[in-house]
Formats: C-alpha cells, structure tokens, sequence
C-alpha cells in the first residue's frame, strides 16, 4: 500500500497516514472450521483485532490509491504546465464556472496556489475593472500573478502575490475574456447588479469544485472600475453570510463619479501637464465629469468640446494618463482604465508588455493547456469588445458601500498609485477621509510615510483600525505593474492586518 506523494492542499489537508512502501505488515495466516463465525473466531483469538482493523484500512487506502486523483471534481482543471513556464511546486488550476444553468453563463478562472504551505494561507479573489477587462490578462498575466510573458516562455515573476496568499483570478462579468453567455443578449445590457450577483454565483460553485477552500479566510481585491465590483460583492456577502469575509483592497478605485473624475484637472494641472487657463476652464466652464456624461450620450456642448481639446492639445498624446512620469512605450496594462475614458479615446493604447500576454493567450496550446476555449468571439482580447456596459453603474456611488461595509465590521484598505491621473489620488484620498469622519471614526495611524526596503514607498493614513488609505510612491493606475516590490509589502501587511513599515 503507498499513497501517492501529496503536494498541493486538497491532497495534503485530509491525509493522516504516511506512505509507507514496505507496506503493513503481513496479518498471520489461520484458519477456521466453517462453522465458526467471525465474531466466535475474534472472541477466540483477540489478537487478530488490530491486524483486521489494519487490513480495513489498507483496502481502503489501497482503493483510494487506485484513483488516478484524490479531488475529482477539482482536479479536473489542474493545470499540468503552461506552455513556456519555469518548474514551479504550487498548484495550478483554470476553468470555467457556470453561474446561470438555463442562460448556459460560464465564467473562466486561473487559481495559483500559494508557493508555500497553501493550507495556512488565505484565498485571495482579484477583479480588475474596465468594465470589461480580463482578471487574467491584466492582474494574473502583466501584475502580480506568478508569471509573465516574454516571447513564447514565461518569466517568474519575484513578487507574485501568490507568496503571500492563494490567488483566485475571475473574468467577469461573462463577455469579458474567456467568460461567455451562450445568450448573447445579455452582453447588451451588463450591469453592476448582475455582476454581483454573478460573481456570488461564481464563489457558490467554486467552493464546490474546492471545499477545502469554503472555511478559509477570504479577501476580495481589485482596482479600477473594481470599485463597484468589489464592495457589491462584498455587501452581498456580508448580507448572506456565506462565505469567510475577512476584508477587501481596491487600487485606483472609482468610488464616487464626480469627485473621481473631477479631481483630474487638479492631478493635471499640478503635475505641469496643462495651463493656469485650462485649469481655470475645467473649474468655470466645464468639468471633466460633465465630458464624460456628455460623449457618453453622445450630446458634447461647443463649450465643453473647447476645454476638452484643449487640455488634450496641451497633454499631449505622448502622455500616458495612467503614469504621467512614465514613457508612452507602456504595457496596454492601462487598456481597462481606458475604458473608464472610451468616450474621449479615438485610438488604440500603445501596446509592449501586454502585447506579449495578448499573443500568449490566443495560442492554442495555451488555450488547452488553461482548459479555456473562445465562445462567441474569434480571438482572446484584454478587454471585452461584445460587453455593452451601461454608462448609468459608473454614477452609482460606491463609497456609500464602504461605510457600511465598516459598520459590519470589514477591515478596508484603499490604495493609490501616486502618479495615475484616470482615478487620481486626490479624488480618492478626499473620499476616503470624508468618509471616515461620517463615521465618527478616530485616526489611529496619523498621516505618514511608510517603506519598502530603505526608500519612502508612499504615504498612509489608519481610520479606527479599520479603514486604511496608503499611496504607493512612484505607481501608476494599475500598483504592482509599476510597482511590484512596494505593492507585495502593501498587499502582505493587509492580509496580516500589520501596519505599514515605519522606517526603513
């Protein structure tokens, strides 16, 4: 008898008996007349109790041996490589998730589990915005999951956020990624509400898929147009009591519509980016939420048309808004803060990084080697071009959420890359702060730097030991592309509910 050797959580959690390859030890042969019952044969020779315990157990050992997995259901989606990849010892699975049986909604996953000792770590879900685009291909793929794209290999990346936490990566809403509805209708009228409840839906069935999974710890994380996906599924959550909810981190996160957006003119303007006189514009004669709304509807005014071809004229095209420090040569990581400002784009990001991840997922031994397969649409794209998203989400507040969230007892941890202008830190910081005085809650930690290694890694402030704001220095809209380092100590302190590093 010898178990197969176990690596990864699902096998390791419910085992108690070390593989032993000599086997047990052999029962002594004896034998009876037939007439003598088992029960007459065990009162006569008590000894041989232990030994038939033993061999009860070394059948069933022996039986569960002879399957070719331990987790049938779960195992179905490991991953055994991806094409390219370095030897890694944690888990890999991907798949898909049905989340509405008579519509045939499926949404695709990518989970990487811890690199080490999965069992004592918490299972982390990421959502990036858009709305629309791809979990996978921006966080898993271009942020911090445990691999990049480079050519036809993959590179491991150093501070994956799989060494802090087992990483659940989601293509929501369906449409988006290698998420499908086999109704299409659907992708006409995507919404926040219907998210939600899709992505409640999702957890419902992947915890069937690993229930070993269902008790642990939970933290839902996002950025962007996550604002609304994460503290939504997190109300629904709260609400139904269903899962382990031990906090939640957005980056960048639109809260709050116009003082979101709004704050932009002041971001640009300090920055050096636009004039004392557009400055004066966007503040007199039309704002940049008031833009958005009008190209959206497709009713933009002369008068807003001006300052908004002003300010453009004056960024210049060679500015990528989502780091304004950074060369325009950047990764089209930024594509999902893109859609934040499809009205206002008239062509595509510059592509480099994530062109590599574009072309990574559209191979089809890729596609095979993640079980995931194009329904409805003919190649794999970073953001959905089938999703139809209503404008109308984009102003619900979010904030509110967060407060209620709090008062039910939810650690938060809002983040911003300092140097992204699409969810400027202004806006943000305002929201936050705002927010924790409605709440009547004191500073516990006061305003103040904190560090990665021996450099400033950016700035943090406590509210009630429960909600927490901190930039991260240096960061663009999406933190652990440009980041990486700073991000991994921001991510690893939320988790272990520690403060930021004071000092270097």
């Amino acid at each position: 008898m010898c178990l197969p050797e176990i690596k990864d959580t699902k096998q390791k959690s419910n085992q108690k008996y070390k593989c032993e390859t000599g086997g047990l030890r052999k029962v002594p042969r004896l034998t009876f007349p037939a007439s003598v019952s088992l029960p007459l044969a065990l009162a006569m020779h008590p000894q041989l109790v232990p030994w038939l315990i033993a061999a009860a157990l070394s059948l069933t050992l022996t039986r569960m041996c002879s399957s070719s997995t331990l987790n049938p259901i779960s195992d179905a989606d490991k991953i055994v490589t991806l094409p390219g990849q370095p030897e890694v010892s944690f888990g890999q699975y991907a798949g898909y998730v049905t989340v509405d049986e008579k519509q045939q909604r499926a949404l695709f996953y990518y989970f990487a589990e811890a690199e080490a000792d999965p069992a004592s770590k918490p299972l982390v879900l990421w959502l990036n915005g858009g709305p629309g685009c791809s979990s996978i291909g921006v966080g898993a793929f271009c942020e911090h999951g445990p691999f990049k794209p480079s050519g036809n290999v993959l590179l491991k990346n150093d501070y994956s956020w799989n060494k802090e936490a087992n990483m659940l990566y989601l293509e929501s809403p369906a449409g988006v990624g290698f998420s499908y509805s086999a109704n299409t209708s659907y992708y006409n009228s995507v919404g926040d509400q219907m998210t939600a409840s899709d992505n409640v839906a999702f957890l419902h069935n992947w915890f069937k898929k690993f229930p070993e999974y269902k008790e642990r710890d939970l933290f839902i994380t996002g950025e962007s147009y996550a604002g609304h996906y994460v503290p939504q599924l997190a109300k629904l959550i709260v609400q139904s009591k269903l899962f382990n909810l031990k906090g939640i981190a957005i980056g960048n996160p639109l809260l709050e519509y116009s003082t979101d957006f709004n704050s932009r003119a002041e971001f640009f303007w300090s920055h050096g980016l636009i004039s004392d006189a557009t400055y004066e514009s966007f503040n007199t004669l039309c704002n940049e939420s008031q833009i958005i709304r009008q190209l959206a509807s497709g009713t933009l005014t002369p008068v807003c048309s001006r300052v908004s071809s002003e300010a453009t004229r004056e960024i210049s095209k060679y500015i990528d808004t989502y780091d304004v420090t950074l060369d325009v040569c950047l990764s089209t990581v930024s594509s999902q803060s893109a859609v934040l400002n499809k009205p206002q784009e008239s062509e595509n990001i510059d592509v480099c990084v994530e062109d590599e991840t574009v072309k990574y997922l559209n191979r089809k031994e890729v596609q095979e080697a993640l079980h995931a397969r194009l329904v409805g649409v003919s190649t794999w794209t970073v953001c959905s071009e089938v999703v139809k998203y209503g404008f109308q989400n984009y102003e619900v507040p979010t904030i509110t959420i967060l407060g209620k969230l709090v008062k039910s007892g939810i650690p938060i941890l809002v983040y911003s890359g300092d140097q992204d202008a699409a969810i400027p830190l202004l806006g943000t910081r305002t929201l936050v702060n705002n927010l924790a005085k409605e709440l009547g809650l004191n500073t516990t930690v006061p305003y103040r730097v904190w560090f990665e290694q021996k450099q400033v890694a950016g700035w943090t402030q406590v509210y009630g030991d429960i909600l927490s704001y901190a930039t991260v220095r240096g960061s663009s809209h999406e933190v652990p592309f440009s980041q990486p380092e700073r991000s991994l100590v921001l991510f690893s302190s939320f988790l272990g509910g520690r403060p930021l590093p004071e000092g270097p």
